[in-house]
C-alpha cells in the first residue's frame, strides 16, 4: 500500500469478523419464540448490511411485517443478541496480522458499521482490543450507510482528507458509502456478498485475502 493513504476504515460484519452464526441463531430464536419460520445461514448473508432493524423486518413473514410486530421482535432481538454477539463471532483468518501490519506503519484505523453502536463497540473491544482509534456503529437510522456522514466525521477527526482514506467492506452498501464519501472503496470476497455486487457498486479494487491489502498498488 502506497503511503499516501493515511487511514483505513473497516466495515465490521463480513469484513473484520465472521458474525453470521450469532446473528442467525439470535434472530431464529426470536422467530421461533413467535412461531414464525426460521432461516438458513445463507439467507441471513443476504439480510445483513442495513442494520438489525431491517434484518428483523426482512426475517419476518410478509404477513407479519406490520410495525407493531417488527418493533416487538426487534426489541427482543436486541435482548437475545446482546447475550450472544461474541459467542461464535471471530475475526477472519488474516485480519489480526493485517491490523498488526497497518499499525506498524502508523496508519489510523477505524470501524464504521451499520450494526447498533453498542454491539459494534462490544465486539471490537472483545475480539480486537487496542487496534482502532475510532469505532462507530449505528445510533440512528438516518445515519446508516450508505449515508457518508459518519465516515466523513471520522475523516475530520483523523485530520485526513477523504481521498487519502481506504474504505474496506464486503457489500455494495459499503462501496456506495465509500463513493459517497469520496474515499477509496475496496471490496472483500471473504464476507457475505458477491464480487459482482461489489464491482457493480463501484469497488475500486477487490481482495481475496486480508493480507492482499498490503501488496495492493494503489
Amino acid at each position: 500500500m502506497k503511503m499516501n493513504f493515511e487511514a483505513v476504515i473497516f466495515d465490521l460484519d463480513g469484513t473484520l469478523v465472521d458474525s453470521i452464526e450469532d446473528i442467525a441463531e439470535s434472530m431464529n430464536r426470536v422467530l421461533s419464540e413467535n412461531h414464525f419460520p426460521v432461516h438458513s445461514l445463507a439467507a441471513y448473508k443476504t439480510f445483513v448490511g442495513r442494520g438489525l432493524l431491517n434484518l428483523t423486518r426482512v426475517s419476518l413473514p410478509e404477513t407479519a411485517q406490520d410495525e407493531k410486530t417488527v418493533v416487538a421482535c426487534y426489541n427482543r432481538m436486541l435482548e437475545v443478541y446482546n447475550d450472544y454477539c461474541t459467542e461464535k463471532t471471530k475475526p477472519y483468518e488474516g485480519i489480526i496480522p493485517l491490523l498488526d501490519e497497518l499499525k506498524s506503519r502508523e496508519l489510523k484505523l477505524a470501524v464504521f458499521s451499520n450494526k447498533a453502536d453498542k454491539f459494534t463497540k462490544k465486539i471490537v473491544q472483545t475480539l480486537m482490543p487496542g487496534y482502532f482509534d475510532i469505532v462507530v456503529g449505528m445510533t440512528t437510522e438516518d445515519l446508516k450507510k450508505p449515508n457518508p456522514a459518519c465516515a466523513l466525521e471520522i475523516s475530520e477527526h483523523f485530520g485526513v482528507r477523504p481521498e487519502n482514506i481506504v474504505y474496506l467492506g464486503d457489500t455494495g452498501i459499503d462501496m456506495q458509502t465509500a463513493r459517497n464519501a469520496e474515499m477509496y472503496g475496496i471490496g472483500v470476497l471473504w464476507g457475505f456478498r458477491t464480487k459482482e455486487e461489489l464491482v457493480s457498486a463501484g469497488a475500486e479494487a477487490i481482495l481475496s485475502h486480508p493480507l492482499d491489502l498490503i501488496g495492493l498498488r494503489l
